[in-house]
């Protein structure tokens, strides 16, 4: 493990600590909410499912297009270990530490492909403007993934 890769995990750790405790609601929640909730607003909170069923909630930034959320996130995150082993999420509108503002909605998440990776920058960066770009540009340099989720109908 590289020196970028090791300050990165101590960032995510970091920011586990600083999470709000109301995160781990969208996690209990009735999914209520949908993807029009996440409109004027600049995080989510993304909750994956350990093995055990737990929920794991995670602020991040986000973006929509096509009618699905696109977040990114280090490839080797437990978060994208636990997509591919449980592709079922939630979502909702948070606080940059992951106070939920809407009750969340339910989707499917996956990593994109690397051929999709440049439309879900896209999307990242229309909600965030020069800010993402500056990011984009200087932030860390670990290797990342971006993954969508697709909203499942209610019902």
């Amino acid at each position: 493990m590289g020196l970028a890769e090791r300050l990165a995990r101590a960032s995510d750790r970091v920011y586990d600590r600083m999470r709000s405790p109301q995160a781990s609601y969208v996690g209990e929640a009735a999914p209520t909410g949908n993807l029009v909730d996440l409109r004027g607003h600049k995080y989510c909170v993304l909750v994956t499912y350990k093995k055990s069923g737990e929920a794991v909630p995670s602020p991040l930034w986000f973006g929509t297009g096509n009618g699905k959320v696109y977040v990114q996130t280090g490839a080797t995150s437990a978060k994208v270990k636990r997509i591919n082993r449980n592709p079922q999420v939630r979502v909702a509108p948070a606080t940059s530490r992951g106070r939920p503002l809407a009750a969340p909605f339910v989707g499917t998440a996956r990593v994109v492909s690397s051929q999709e990776q440049d439309e879900a920058e896209r999307w990242l960066q229309a909600n965030y403007g020069l800010g993402r770009r500056l990011y984009s540009r200087f932030g860390e340099r670990v290797a990342y993934v971006y993954v969508e989720v697709t909203p499942t109908p209610p019902g």
